[in-house]
């Protein structure tokens, strides 16, 4: 049986293939575990036959969203969808009866929003990660009560989809990874209560937080105040280094995320595994919080932080070709693999 799939790139036009999806490997990525809903409906970004488009995943069958659209005025990808109100509830409506679909073995996935207006990222909102990363100090019994969130944010060029390759940076010599939810905003959001959030969200993905945890230009650099944060600080920011994906899930399907379990694995063998319960900072906190500080707009992504198991803490640092992936109940499964590692590294001090 043939394994491989054709495909064009989008973006150049050339021919490229992909291994094809089996049934039992659909079954696995999209699965739900029976405590949760069956027939979740998922919006994902794909491309097929040199056509980038959008739409839902039933099972292993897509709803192209573009060719059924009812009426005018047709978003053209899933950003464009969340800015209009209705446009959700059109959505539902073609889950229930479009009769025309496309399988998913002839599609290559992307991000489902390729360009977010914003990516917003916590630090430290699971106790024992902070507590592994040895940055305990000032972590309370109850830290929801005496402390705030720790926000910050990245650029829309770390953003890559499922199955991509994570480019290994120029900058540094050790890559990590990071699990976490991520929440798609539905509606723009400013100075909204932790009751009123849950309003303003459209949905959850997966986001790796992919980190590079040194940097080659602090050789020979002067101490100065703050050179440590601002090297963890670039070390979110290089390219690719936020995939996310392989769907956003509406959040009707998902009514307590505190109940999703999530684990990763590297090259099969598990590193981090977790339930989005332990968070010091629910969803609902965290989008109230980050409102009153910045307005939100629809399609913004904000990745909920990472559980305890991380490289920095075990030393397991990534190495060129490892398999990446990030599970979380009812979304999915989000594959990456990570990249060779550069010939030569930027040391912009070095004489």
């Amino acid at each position: 049986m043939n394994t491989q799939l054709d495909l064009l790139d989008s973006g150049n036009s050339r021919l490229f293939s992909l291994p094809l999806l089996t049934a039992d490997m659909i079954r696995y990525r999209f699965a739900a575990p029976a405590t949760l809903k069956r027939n979740i409906m998922k919006l994902i970004s794909y491309t097929r036959n040199g056509y980038t488009s959008f739409g839902i995943l039933k099972s292993d069958q897509i709803i192209d969203i573009p060719t059924l659209w009812p009426g005018p005025n047709n978003p053209r990808n899933l950003l464009e969808l969340l800015w209009a109100d209705e446009n959700l509830e059109k959505t539902r409506d073609l889950a229930l009866k479009a009769d025309t679909f496309i399988p998913l073995q002839q599609v290559r996935l992307l991000a489902p929003i390729a360009r977010p207006g914003k990516i917003i990222a916590l630090a430290g909102n699971y106790a024992d990660h902070i507590k592994e990363s040895g940055r305990a100090l000032g972590l309370s019994d109850a830290p929801r009560q005496t402390t705030t969130p720790r926000p910050f944010l990245m650029p829309s060029t770390c953003i890559i989809g499922p199955n991509d390759v994570i480019p290994w940076p120029v900058y540094s010599e050790q890559i990590d990874y990071e699990l976490e939810l991520a929440i798609v905003i539905g509606k723009t959001a400013k100075c909204v209560s932790p009751a009123q959030a849950i309003n303003y969200i459209a949905g959850y993905t997966i986001a790796n937080d992919v980190s590079a945890r040194s940097v080659t230009y602090k050789a020979n650099r002067a101490a100065r105040p703050w050179d440590e944060f601002y090297d963890w600080l670039n070390g979110k920011w290089a390219d690719g280094f936020c995939p996310i994906g392989p769907a956003i899930v509406t959040k009707d399907q998902i009514p307590d995320p505190a109940a999703l379990n999530m684990h990763l694995t590297v090259n099969g063998k598990i590193r981090q595994q977790a339930s989005a319960g332990q968070m010091i900072y629910s969803p609902a906190d965290t989008v109230s919080f980050v409102s009153h500080i910045m307005t939100l707009e629809p399609g913004d992504i904000i990745a909920t932080g990472t559980p305890k198991g991380v490289a920095m803490a075990t030393g397991q640092w990534l190495e060129p070709g490892d398999v990446i992936e990030c599970t979380i109940d009812a979304i999915g499964t989000l594959r990456n693999t990570l990249g060779t590692r550069p010939a030569q590294f930027y040391r912009p001090l070095e004489t």
